[in-house]
């Protein structure tokens, strides 16, 4: 017969207390938690996302910068980076801390890292909601000390499989590591980002003009008039002169880095200065027209789900933001200037 799993005093307190309140009270008493747990510095992430983590062999962990230029991994990715079952909140930190305070008891020296991990970094997440984080150096010191238990031999059976992730993550440190070191001191990586964008280029951007093609259908310009708040006109083709601003903006700038630059380089001009061929005839067939039928979809799409131009642009800044390359046009619309209703 299996005997009953014993609770310790202090939960047997807290579950009595938590049958004593109303439902009124005990949720009063969760957010009333929730708002201690968060009444500390909150920063906000100004890049990252989960879905480009840091990955080392098949182990990933989702990684952020912060608006003070800390870099940080997820409490969550952290835990699963090291191979511990994940646990959100409070919880995530008890179990880090508790297993590195044990390896202390064994006599291992773990520096300062059960009253780092206890205070975790609490930030806001780019897409909206909110996380806890460590400082990135945090999991290159927990590998060190979870490995020197492993060497030490105090480590028990089930935690062996910690002591092997970390030790393939202390390895993929080393590879990157040694990369980027000498890309440093040769000055590579200066020669490295220019070459990765010039592959770029080549791959979208044809040597020659492409045949025209019917490319932007109806819809397009039907859901352009809608959210800048125009009647869509059935009696001519011509469309308002600023909307190539925007197509610039919300097609081009957001097919891939350097792509719009190119295009308008080496697209002919007229000698008013205007473009004698569309943008987009400059677009490789194999990829750089593709990858812009595509774009164009998911923009019509955005559209049809949207209120108005300000809901528009939000959304696809979210999903679908700007390659940055720096370049400022004339005749460039402020988005704090524009009102969203005709030009």
């Amino acid at each position: 017969m299996t005997e009953p799993k014993k609770v310790p005093h202090r939960a047997k307190g807290g579950i009595a207390r938590a049958r004593a309140l109303s439902p009124e009270q005990l949720s009063k008493s969760g957010k009333k938690a929730a708002e201690a747990r968060w009444s500390g510095p909150t920063f906000k992430a100004t890049h990252g996302s989960d879905d480009h983590p840091l990955t080392i062999d098949e182990i990933k962990i989702p990684c952020y910068v912060l608006e003070n230029g800390t870099r940080v991994f997820s409490q969550r990715g952290l835990q699963a980076g090291i191979g511990m079952s994940i646990g959100g909140g409070s919880s995530g930190e008890q179990r880090m801390a508790g297993f590195i305070s044990s390896i202390a008891q064994k006599g291992i020296d773990v520096k300062d890292l059960p009253s780092r991990i206890r205070n975790p970094i609490r930030f806001a997440l780019p897409g909206g909601g909110r996380s806890y984080g460590f400082e990135a150096t945090i999991l290159a010191d927990i590998c060190d000390v979870v490995l020197a238990a492993r060497k030490a031999g105090v480590l028990l059976r089930q935690q062996i499989h910690i002591a092997e992730q970390c030790e393939i993550l202390v390895r993929g440190f080393a590879r990157v590591g040694i990369i980027a070191l000498v890309d440093e001191a040769t000055g590579y990586q200066i020669d490295r980002a220019k070459d990765a964008l010039s592959k770029i280029l080549h791959a979208f951007i044809a040597k020659e003009i492409q045949p025209y093609l019917p490319t932007f259908p109806k819809d397009y310009y039907h859901e352009m008039f809608r959210l800048r708040g125009l009647s869509f006109p059935d009696d001519t083709v011509k469309r308002p002169q600023y909307f190539g601003i925007l197509t610039n903006d919300i097609i081009y700038k957001r097919l891939a880095p350097g792509v719009l630059d190119e295009l308008k380089k080496v697209t002919p001009k007229d000698e008013a200065g205007r473009h004698k061929n569309k943008l987009f005839q400059r677009l490789t067939t194999n990829k750089g027209y593709p990858k812009l039928r595509e774009h164009l979809g998911a923009v019509i799409a955005t559209m049809r789900f949207s209120v108005n131009w300000h809901d528009f642009k939000s959304k696809l800044d979210k999903y679908y933001p700007k390659f940055d390359t720096g370049t400022q046009y004339s005749f460039e619309l402020n988005s704090d200037d524009d009102d969203g209703k005709g030009l």
